[in-house]
Parts: structure tokens; sequence; C-alpha cells
């Protein structure tokens, strides 16, 4: 019984050294200087966050990603970043409404998407951040989300051996505190760049959109395109689109950080790269698709206060129209962006 149990053993740890030696040798997890090279895609417009104070490194970059997928995050060490923000979904979750924390505690909002970041002044939902950098401090500290406190967090990351090897590769340096973290995981979130859809190649001259499509862009640019400018498909602005309240979660939006009565119901307008992946949607997930995105919009029957001026019109869509808009919208689906190897958990846990 007991030579039973001990090979057993064995056998458990030589599992996980083989892992672990898996994880660290295989290529296809491997990050090289190319790799951390910030390329600014022809049209986006200037950068918010330029990585001025911050350079990526391939050491940097790799703890951050480290990082990102480690559930040492959060209170009990059960979620990660990575569990709420997948990468075959443009790092949204598909399929929840809501986020989900430790305990399987359900939050208030929509995991919204991780792309472009470094061209955004704000974040949340409610903008509640203003900058990158801080980011990630609402999740860990969110008490629906990983629970935890940023002295938990670093106290657990210095008692382990292989981060202190990692914090001193990234940043020559034997300490391990908050902004070595945060720098850390924006090296990784910020490199997450979407540029490659098929509309970004139609832009290029590289591949061409059916009629279905350019009608859809047609129809988008007179439409839509008042919030979701190009080619970042957002103005990152806050507006109130006509949703009645949620009385179960009772989300006033914007107005929570400002105290202004006039950005009650305001919430940030998403990106609309890669929308295809990211259902549901708007601020709590409540609508699943985009025909019924489409069709909340076109039907303009809107009771609430500080609505929009661009929504309060009848668009006039008809159906035909919606499924040309639709049509465009899935060129926005960036395949090379969501494939990415960099991107990947190391840990082939998510």
């Amino acid at each position: 019984m007991h030579r039973k149990r001990g090979i057993v053993i064995c056998c458990f740890i030589g599992f996980i050294a083989l892992t672990s030696s898996f994880t660290k040798d295989n290529p296809y997890f491997l990050i090289n200087k190319k790799d951390v090279e910030l390329k600014i895609p022809k049209g986006f417009p200037k950068l918010v966050y330029e990585f001025k104070n911050n350079k990526p490194t391939v050491a940097g970059f790799a703890l951050g990603r480290k990082l990102f997928y480690d559930p040492i995050l959060s209170k009990d060490s059960s979620i990660s970043c990575g569990f709420c923000h997948q990468r075959f979904v443009a790092f949204a979750h598909i399929d929840h409404k809501l986020s989900h924390g430790i305990n399987s505690l359900i939050g208030n909002r929509n995991v919204p998407a991780i792309q472009n970041m470094i061209w955004q002044s704000s974040f949340m939902w409610d903008g509640g951040v203003n900058h990158i950098e801080m980011q990630p401090l609402a999740p860990i500290t969110n008490q629906l989300e990983m629970a935890e406190t940023v002295e938990n967090v670093i106290m657990k990351l210095k008692r382990n051996t292989e981060y202190t090897t990692l914090f001193h590769d990234a940043f020559k340096d034997t300490v391990i505190n908050s902004q070595y973290l945060l720098k850390a995981l924006t090296q990784f979130t910020g490199m997450m760049i979407s540029d490659n859809s098929r509309y970004d190649k139609y832009l290029r001259n590289e591949d061409t959109l059916s009629k279905e499509e350019t009608n859809g862009l047609k129809l988008f640019r007179s439409h839509c395109e008042n919030c979701h400018k190009e080619p970042l498909f957002t103005d990152n602005s806050f507006r109130n689109n006509g949703l009645r309240m949620d009385t179960s979660l009772r989300d006033i939006g914007r107005e929570k950080i400002t105290g202004l009565i006039t950005d009650k119901y305001k919430f940030k307008v998403p990106s609309l790269r890669n929308v295809e992946l990211t259902y549901p949607y708007m601020h709590d997930g409540r609508i699943r698709t985009l025909k019924d995105v489409l069709d909340f919009y076109a039907k303009g029957d809107f009771e609430t206060i500080n609505l929009d001026e661009s929504v309060k019109r009848n668009i006039g869509l008809t159906e035909k129209d919606k499924l040309d808009i639709i049509a465009f919208l899935k060129t926005l689906t960036d395949k090379t962006f969501t494939y990415d190897k960099r991107f990947a958990d190391p840990t082939g846990t998510y």
C-alpha cells in the first residue's frame, strides 16, 4: 500500500515537473525582441499611453503574461485575469452576461474586451479608472471579482521564488512592489493591438468586401459612426443609449463616478472591433445577438433621462439593412489577434 502511494506521489511530482518544463521551454510560448516591438497601425490616432517610462521588454512582457494568467492575484487563488478575459473572444467573456468572481460570486457588469487599450484615456464601463497602469487594481480589489488587496498580492509574490527571479529579470531590481506589478501587466495588455481584420485589409487594398458588406459599411457610416468612430470603432465617450435601468442591478453608470445627474445612465461606448465574438452586449450583457442590438436601436422607443441625441431619432433600418450591417460588422473580426501566440496562456489553463 505504501509502495503504491509512493509511486502515485512520484508520478504526480514528475507530471508537475514535466508540465513546468513544457511550458517554460516550448518554443510556442517563447517571447523574443520582435514580439515586443510596438508597431502603430497606419491610420490609427495618436497614442494616449506611449510606454515612455515602461518600454516593453521580453522579460517584462513575459512577466506580465504570467501574472495575467496566474490566479495568485485573487484572494483564494482561484481565478486570474485570463479567467474572465478569454483570448479566443478578444479577451471578453463569451456567453456570460455579468462577470464571475471568487466563490462563484456574480458581478454587476459585463466583461469588456481587452484590445487597443493604449488608445484609451479611461477604463471600465463608467470610466472609473483613468490610467491603463491603474486598471488592474479595479478587478483585483473588487469584492465580487478577485476580492484581494494589493498588499496581499505583493506578499504572495515575494514568497514565490520564481517570481523573485522574474521581477529581477524584468526590472533589474530585487524589489517586488505594486509599481512593477502594474507596469508588467501593462506591458502585456498594452501590446494587445487588433488591426488585421478583413476591414483593415480592405482599407489597405489587400482584400475586398462583398456587395452586402460594402452596403453595410455605408449604412454603418450613416447611422453608427457618430459614436463608433473608425478605425477604433469607438470615440471613448460616455453616452446614454436608451437602455432602461435593470431594476435588479440599479446601475446608474458614470454618475457614480462624477456625481453629476447629467451622467446618469451613461456608459462608455465600447469598440466594435471583434464584436462578432464579444456577445452578449451592453454594459449588463442583456442583449445576446447583433440582430437584437440593431432591432433595439431601430425601434427607437426610449424612455430615459439624458438620452443621447444620436439615438433619439428612428433610424429606419429595413431587415435587409440590418443583415448588411451585421455582414460588415463581421469583417471587424481579427483572427490574427485572437490567435496571436504571444497572448496565449503558457500554463494551458485558459
